[in-house]
């Protein structure tokens, strides 16, 4: 079993909590794990990407070769556009239909829409909408990752666990948020 994610987004959106979580859920299941570091610039607003390799056997490389991602998560729906020619052909996207529009000549939202329609799985899905319901502003990521986990190779409640040792340290309360929040993304299918 091998499952290669790319996960993309702008500074400030989580990114790098979804891959520590994905980790920490990947290491209790007794996988093999290999991030990149962050490619772009991790400031806020700037682009932000990671490469994050699971696997049952040793993992030799931390780069995902062109062509083989199994799932891109992206914050930011022209994000994910960019790193389309790594995903297979029957990957997945998983993706905020939102946009962080943090340059001029971003495209419109129909020609967006164009891509991902061409696309055989997608998931598309308003986080900030989730998160202004559920109450946890702060968790768009994670109901994204929530979104995200049945393609996964990591049992749902080894993703809790990893949310509870990720954000531990923050309370009790954001660990209950964030478990909220995971939750809420779960089902949301095109």
């Amino acid at each position: 079993m091998k499952t290669d994610i790319i996960l993309a987004g702008v500074g400030g959106q989580g990114i790098l909590s979804i891959a520590a979580v994905i980790g920490e859920a990947a290491l209790e299941d007794g996988l093999f794990m290999k991030q990149t570091e962050v490619h772009g610039m991790s400031q806020r607003g700037g682009d932000v990407q990671s490469h994050l390799r699971i696997s049952d056997q040793p993992i030799a490389s931390d780069l995902i070769p062109l062509g083989t991602a199994d799932i891109i998560i992206s914050l930011e729906p022209m994000e994910a556009l960019r790193y389309l020619p790594y995903l297979k052909k029957d990957g997945w996207v998983v993706t905020n239909s939102n946009p962080f529009k943090n340059i001029s000549d971003y495209p419109e939202s129909e020609q967006i829409m164009e891509v991902y329609n061409s696309l055989p799985n997608k998931i598309i899905i308003n986080v900030e909408q989730i998160a202004k319901d559920l109450g946890a502003l702060r968790s768009s990521n994670v109901i994204l990752l929530g979104a995200a986990s049945p393609h996964l190779p990591i049992d749902f409640f080894k993703l809790e666990n990893g949310i509870r040792r990720i954000f531990g340290k923050k309370g009790k309360d954001v660990v209950e948020t964030n478990l909220k929040a995971l939750s809420a993304g779960v089902g949301h299918e095109n």
